[in-house]
């Protein structure tokens, strides 16, 4: 088994929403079972039972009122209710939330912001991140300045969109403008999907094309053929977002917003493109090479699987920089 430290060793991961089609946080989830070679549980599975030590690996606002008091219940009631692990994917302060944190053998938080928020509260709290979660990248033929966007329906920044175009029409270049989208467990196509991309149509006019909800297949290859990748967030990236940790993995070029809760490994033309620091994007091909190879080095080392496991055996502290 793989430890967490002094702790016993992890026997399970157990999440809430278990589609890795649907859910960020569930894709992780079965991919670091893989990786810790244990199995992965939904929280209210009977099999729970049988575990000694298991991690908790949650975001307690994806939870519905009557699934939060049934997790409030277990955390009381099960038999490794002081034997446990946390991942913490986000932090809304909810009672059951401070209940975890408080009963936790071990805290470990997907970001600097959240490390950040709970350290007064958990001093031990440790920071750790999400590697790139694709599941099947398999390469196909490459197409032929062009910018792939991915994410979230509901996360689309459309206002830093025209940053992007004002910066592909200063090119003088022809481009193309690809989106894709995944939908949140529980969610639709709703009205506010339709409003953004219509903003995104009327920003990249005929430039834009909609590829709607893809395999992981097909976002693997779109990132490798593109120049580059952009995706936004209302404060600035940050380092559990698996999207931009899986297109630095695949050498993309990332156009993102950056701000003092992002990981400290990602400088602005170095490894990504910071959008309000760009006066003019990079289209000379060695420079957009360094660019690539840098972002793959981040994101296989510093911000990759193999130290991210290390870091929940308990084992040598991760890079300088991700602290």
């Amino acid at each position: 088994m793989i430890g967490t430290g002094s702790q016993a060793p992890v026997d399970g991961v157990l999440g809430y929403h278990l589609n890795p089609l649907t859910c960020g946080v569930a894709k992780f989830n079965v991919m670091l079972a893989r990786r810790l070679d244990v199995p992965m549980f939904g929280l209210f599975d009977g099999r729970t039972a049988t575990l000694d030590h298991p991690l908790l690996s949650l975001k307690l606002s994806e939870f519905t009122e009557t699934d939060m008091a049934a997790l409030a219940s277990m955390v009381e009631t099960a038999g490794w209710r002081r034997r446990f692990s946390l991942f913490l994917h986000a932090w809304s302060d909810t009672p059951v939330e401070q209940l975890l944190l408080s009963r936790a053998a071990a805290v470990h938080c997907g970001n600097a912001e959240l490390v950040e928020q709970l350290r007064a509260r958990r001093p031990d709290v440790e920071q750790s991140w999400c590697p790139s979660t694709l599941l099947e990248p398999q390469r196909f033929k490459p197409a032929g300045l062009s910018v792939f966007a991915f994410g979230m329906a509901h996360k689309v920044r459309s206002e830093l969109h025209r940053e992007v175009h004002a910066l592909l029409e200063a090119t003088g270049q022809p481009y193309s403008v690809y989106l894709s989208t995944a939908l949140h467990e529980g969610t639709a196509f709703d009205e506010r999907f339709t409003v953004v991309f219509e903003e995104l149509r009327e920003i990249y006019g005929d430039h834009i094309y909609f590829l709607g909800y893809m395999s992981d297949t097909a976002v693997y290859n779109y990132l490798i053929d593109t120049t580059f990748f952009a995706a936004f967030f209302d404060k600035g990236v940050r380092a559990n977002n698996t999207t931009v940790n899986a297109a630095m993995e695949c050498g993309s070029v990332v156009i993102t917003n950056l701000d003092d809760h992002s990981p400290s490994e990602f400088k602005h033309l170095h490894n990504v493109i910071d959008i309000n620091r760009c006066d003019a994007l990079p289209t000379d091909d060695a420079l957009l090479g360094a660019l690539a190879t840098h972002a793959r080095e981040t994101a296989a080392g510093a911000l990759g699987w193999d130290a991210l496991v290390e870091r929940l055996r308990g084992g040598d502290p991760a890079p300088e920089g991700t602290l």
